[in-house]
């Protein structure tokens, strides 16, 4: 996926591909296909890293995300808005972690440790 193809986009078509993404993400976390799942990791990034570019820091249009259905969806948006809405993200962190859909629950119960001791310092 390339940058410029992604500059392109409107700032919900991005949300949109960024959510098909992530689901592919969590059918090769399931399938255990690793290759597939950093590809995916990579495409992701680029699209947090495009929506954090532009005015205003459009990393808020994945808030839109903490209704959606799939849980990796959901873990991710919450985690790449922790920068731009702290307080939200926190909440959609905390109810992943005490809702036990494993592997999400786990991921997102360290995320919030790692905040918490400061080791992880969003931006």
């Amino acid at each position: 996926m390339r940058k410029q193809d992604l500059h392109e986009m409107a700032t919900p078509e991005l949300v949109a591909l960024f959510a098909k993404i992530v689901v592919g993400q969590d059918e090769a976390l399931l399938g255990n296909q690793i290759a597939r799942f950093n590809r995916l990791f990579g495409a992701m990034t680029e699209i947090a890293d495009e929506l954090k570019s532009r005015d205003g820091d459009q990393r808020t249009a994945l808030l839109s995300l903490f209704e959606y259905p799939n849980m990796q969806v959901r873990l991710q948006a919450a985690k790449l808005t922790l920068a731009v809405a702290p307080m939200e993200a926190r909440q959609q962190l905390e109810a992943i972690a005490s809702s036990k859909w494993f592997p999400q629950a786990g991921d997102a119960g360290m995320c919030l440790s790692f905040l918490d001791d400061g080791t992880f310092k969003p931006k």
